[in-house]
Formats: C-alpha cells, structure tokens, sequence
C-alpha cells in the first residue's frame, strides 16, 4: 500500500512535479491557439498549415493517450512519466527552432506523443505514492494547480508572442522539464501493476491486450501484448480523416482516396477492437446507454469548444485588432469561472441529477457562441468580448462537473479510469475534427487568416455552427441521460480549468 503522506516533504515533491508535467502539456494546449496569427507570419503558412499547427498535436495525443496510461501501469508510471516528461521538452524544442511549417507540424506530432505518456502518468503517480487518507487531497491540489496552468497558459503565451516571439511557447517547455524530471527521479517513487498500488493508474487492466495486467493478483507480473496495433489505427484514422477535411478546399486528388482510406482505418480499429481478448477500447462498455450517451454529448460539447477556442483568437487578432495578450488575456474569464465554481456545479449535479445541467449548460455555451457574433472591427471588449466570455465560462462550468461524473457512473467502479479516458480521448477526437473542419464548412480560403473581412465572415457562420453543434448536445442530453444510481464513482477532480478536454479520473484505488 502507498504510504507517502502529503505534508511530508516527499510528498509535497511528488505534487511539485506532478503540477509541472500535467501543466506543460496542458500548457500547450491553449496557448499555441494565440500565437497561431504570428506563426502563420513568421513561416509564411496557410490556413491549412496553421490547422495542423494544432491538430498534430492533438492527433497523436487523442490517440494514443489510452495506450500511454497501460505503459505506465506495466511498465513503470514513474518511468514511463519521465520519459514522457524528456520527449516532449525534446520535441518542444524541436517546434520552437523549426525553420518552417512542415518541420513545426512533424514536431507537434511527436509533442503529442510525449503529452500521451505524461498526461495520464501525473495522475496516475499520485494514485499510485500517496497514503488513501491524503489520495483525495492530493488529487485536489493536483487538478486545482493545474487549473491554474490552464487560467495562466492564454495569458503567458499572448505575452511571450508580443515580447521575445512565439517560439518561446514552446521553449519555456524546456526549463520546466528540467525542473521536473530530476525531481520525479529523485523523489517519486517507482509503481506499476504488480506493487501494492496496482489499479491506481489513469487507465484500467483492458488497456492492454490478452491480460497484460493480472489487476486481481498483487505482485503477479503482468502478461501478454499491449494492443498497439487498435492503437495505430486509432491514430491512422484520425489522422487521415484530418487530412481529408483539411485539404479538401484546395481541391487536392489525394482527399477522396484519404477520405475513404481514413474511414477503412476507422472501420478496421473497431473490427481490431472487437476481436481482441483485451483491448484499448473494449467495445462492451459501450452495451451502458448512458455511457453512450454521455459521450455523444461530449462529442458536441467539445467538438464547438475546439472549434471556438482555434477560431477565436485569430478572430481576436486579425479582425478585432487585438495583441496576442489581449487576445489570450480576454478569453481568461472561462477557465476563472471553471476554476471558481466547477467544483460547486458538481454538488448541485448530485442533488438534481445531470440532466438538466447538461441541458442548460450547452444551451449557455450555444448562447455565447452567438454574442460572438457581436465581435468584429474595432469591438469593445467591456460591451462586445466579456459578456460572451461570460455566458460561454457559466455553461462550461454548468456541464463539465456533470459530464465526468456521469461518465464514471455509468459503469462499473473497477472500469472508471477506462471509462474516463475513452471519454477524454473522444473530447480531444472531437476538437481535432473541428479545427479540420469549420473551415471547410464555413468556406474559409488558404489565406483567409491574412484578410480581416473574409475571416470575420466565415467566423460568424463558424459560431453558428458551433451553436447548432451545442443545441444538438443540449437535445441529446435532455432524451438520454439519467439520474446514476446511489452509491456510484464520485470524481475525484473537482476543480477542473482546462476547456479542451474533460478530467482525466483514476481506475481502482489500492
């Protein structure tokens, strides 16, 4: 059994870099949004460019991030997490000395794939160190700081943007991982599926593939093969449909062979699913209506959440005139308000039931869409920003307490943690197709960043689409969720900040 108490001072170590990792790569899944007008710039890119920009990233995050947490689980969450920590400041430094925009993409996608080995990795090493009677705090404190890196990220990228440039967004990465994987090597210790703490990683045992982790029995080594081919396809088919929406304007050949060759991958990863004894995505859990559900709510949510955050801050920029700070800076009020009363909305959530705040809580987020539309040339930002802003962060805050623990309660306890991490994955699935394809959708042209009125345009048709996207989410809940039973999974994450994607939660706890 763990026996690292918090106020110990290996304790509060084990925090410390804990926050540094989970907050790197959620770092750099905000603040690259406001430095995207100066990226395109300064490497002379399109607007295809500048969408890859992100969803590189998110790519390989989205999908490979189930098959991080098993590494660490068999292998070591404390190696497995320091490894994840080394290749993202690797490819970090990679994305902030790239001599153009192709090198810039390569390198986001390799970011992504340490972010899926480190993201799943802090969590699970604070499950996995930490005495049961400090496990909830520290998990506390951990999403809370984190929620603070998220409200900061906007904030610190716009002013690194308009001072020493926009490559220091993905330098300052480098530092941090100096600082934090000697402290994880030195302080945190070592876990995996056969130590007293098994279970306590982000993901389950079906995470891998034929039994890989003997979870009933401590100290048996685990087994069998990871399924790194569901995996491959997985990623394959998100990217290879991010391809096809992306380059379709440009009337390319090769998007209609993509197109069907991304559907194929897709396609062949739920056949692989299916067959598999163990797999990353065992196709069962989804016999649970409400846990279908649930993620087909959060395949909207965060689907326009992707979308409004990629769009806005160019909109920000290149429409209303704003700095890369003042651009970063108006959007803070969101994750304020998600840092301030998320935990408070999951209380309410469990007198009244999730149905009507994930009813309302999209019909708000659909609601600011719309006063987006009152923000073109010359906008105020007290008249025109913040009263979006706002209406947008109390919708938020109204639906993301509700949805994960609507998500962990429609399955089994011992399921949890796969549970929390497919819907984390469908989250940032969903806003990686977004950013593919508003701009299709909306009619946005290569360089329609480089022109106020044309972008201002398409964005005003993009937020309406976004606010369709929402109501649909709104209607999905309404007709499908229900009141969990009594006596299910409670979140362990209350307080959450980041707006790309839902909390990550544990698995069994040990």
């Amino acid at each position: 059994m763990p026996d690292v108490r918090l106020a110990s001072p290996q304790g509060r170590w084990i925090l410390l870099t804990t926050v540094l990792g989970s907050s790197m790569a959620l770092l750099d899944s905000t603040v690259v949004n406001v430095a995207l007008p100066r990226i395109g710039q300064d490497l002379d890119a399109d607007l295809a460019a500048l969408q890859w920009t992100v969803n590189a990233y998110m790519v390989t995050l989205a999908g490979l991030i189930l098959l991080g947490g098993s590494l660490g689980d068999r292998y070591g969450r404390r190696k497995v997490f320091v490894i994840g920590v080394v290749w993202f400041a690797a490819a970090s430094l990679l994305c902030g000395l790239a001599p153009n925009a192709g090198v810039l993409v390569a390198a986001r996608a390799l970011q992504g794939a340490g972010g899926a080995l480190l993201t799943p990795g802090s969590l699970a090493l604070i499950q996995a160190s930490f005495h049961p009677d400090d496990r909830g705090r520290a998990v506390g404190l951990w999403s809370g700081f984190g929620g603070i890196g998220a409200a900061v990220g906007p904030f610190l990228g716009g002013w690194l943007v308009d001072g020493p440039g926009w490559r220091w967004v993905f330098l300052l990465n480098v530092p941090l991982a100096l600082l934090c994987a000697p402290i994880a090597v030195r302080h945190v210790p070592e876990s995996d599926a056969r130590s007293g703490a098994r279970g306590a990683g982000v993901l389950d045992a079906g995470a891998v593939d034929a039994g890989a982790v003997d979870a009933g029995t401590p100290g048996r080594a685990p087994r069998g093969h990871f399924d790194v081919l569901g995996a491959a396809l997985g990623a394959l088919a998100l990217a290879l449909v991010t391809y096809a929406l992306i380059e379709a304007p440009g009337g390319s050949l090769f998007v209609g062979p993509v197109a069907v060759a991304g559907v194929a991958a897709g396609v062949a990863f739920v056949v692989v699913e299916r067959r598999r004894p163990e797999p990353m995505m065992p196709p069962d859990i989804f016999a649970s209506r409400q846990f279908t559900a649930v993620n087909l709510v959060t395949l909207c949510v965060y689907a326009a959440f992707g979308g409004f955050f990629f769009l806005s801050a160019v909109q920000l920029q290149v429409v209303a005139g704003y700095s890369a700070l003042g651009a970063g800076t108006a959007l803070l009020p969101t994750t304020v308000l998600m840092l301030l009363l998320s935990a408070r909305s999951g209380e309410l959530a469990e007198r009244i039931g999730p149905r009507l705040p994930l009813t309302v809580g999209p019909l708000l987020c659909a609601a600011g869409m719309l006063l987006m539309l009152r923000v073109g040339e010359d906008a105020r930002y007290l008249t025109d920003v913040l009263p979006a802003v706002l209406v947008l962060g109390l919708g938020m805050v109204s639906l993301v307490a509700p949805l994960t623990a609507t998500v962990l309660a429609s399955v089994d306890v011992s399921r949890a943690g796969l549970a929390s991490g497919i819907n984390n994955a469908a989250a940032r699935a969903a806003g990686l197709v977004a950013v593919a394809a508003l701009p299709l959708v909306t009619g946005m042209g290569p360089e329609a960043y480089r022109s106020a009125p044309a972008f201002d345009h398409a964005f005003d048709r993009a937020m309406v689409v976004c606010a369709g996207v929402l109501v649909v989410g709104a209607v999905l809940a309404w007709t499908t969720v229900r009141r969990p039973a009594p006596g299910c999974r409670k979140p362990e994450c209350r307080r959450h900040g980041s707006v790309v994607a839902p909390p990550l939660e544990g698995g069994r706890r040990g």
